[in-house]
């Protein structure tokens, strides 16, 4: 009678098939994050450079949503600027602007279930008085 022996063979597949069940969907998740928050900052800055645009004297809203548009335009791309909204506000008791760009982030830049952005930046505007 001969005896079967028991081998290791092909369990280096399953065990790598394992892992791999693990790993990839948590890396994809950590690049989601990354994406998100990228494209977050990067609309809180150009909003922010927006609204110090808009504040200034010679300048009006609509300067301020050209240059958010542009600012965004320029580091991530076109398609999250398409809503951009600029309105006067009072901060403190003072007049300013305040830019808001409202934006979809699809997953992992594909497309999908989309992490919905909301920013604002806000400056207090200039008046001819302050001008040296």
């Amino acid at each position: 009678m001969q005896r079967r022996r028991r081998t290791a063979r092909g369990s280096a597949v399953v065990d790598f098939v394992l892992v791999l069940a693990v790993l990839v969907p948590l890396f994809l998740g950590i690049l989601q994050v990354g994406l998100v928050l990228l494209v977050r900052n990067t609309l809180a800055a150009a909003a922010s450079e927006g609204a110090r645009y808009a504040a200034t004297v010679d300048r009006g809203p609509e300067d301020g949503a050209a240059r958010t548009r542009s600012q965004i335009q320029g580091a991530v791309s076109g398609r999250f600027a398409q809503d951009v909204d600029v309105r006067r506000v009072l901060v403190d008791g003072a007049p300013a602007i305040e830019v808001t760009v409202h934006a979809r982030v699809p997953a992992l830049g594909l497309g999908g279930p989309a992490v919905e952005l909301h920013v604002s930046g806000r400056a207090i505007e200039e008046t001819p008085e302050d001008q040296p």
